[in-house]
């Protein structure tokens, strides 16, 4: 159960990184709310998630999820380059994040 709360809490860090990128644009308190849902929710779960799974893993795993799909969710929502560099990075973060899963 503790790795559906890490990818749930990613997930949510994922919404709210997006939509740190809405406030920015809108400036209006919707996005202000969303944004606070989602960092809340992305933390409560983060710290479900390490009642069972060690810190360093559960945070490494989180911030990966986190990270890789901030940066997809920039090059699918907001035309951020697709080269095949960033591609490969956001590979080799998701891979350590497997990797981090499979030691545990």
């Amino acid at each position: 159960m503790a790795w559906l709360f890490l990818v749930v809490a990613g997930i949510l860090e994922m919404f709210g990184v997006t939509m740190i990128n809405k406030l920015n644009k809108d400036r209006n308190w919707q996005a202000l709310c969303l944004l606070l849902l989602g960092f809340g929710g992305s933390f409560i779960f983060l710290a479900l998630a390490m009642e069972s799974l060690p810190m360093g893993t559960a945070y490494a795993v989180w911030t990966g999820i986190g990270a890789s799909g901030g940066a997809i969710l920039g090059m699918l929502l907001y035309g951020e380059p697709r080269n095949w560099k960033r591609i490969v990075f956001i590979v080799m973060i998701l891979g350590a994040a497997v990797g981090l899963k499979a030691i545990a």
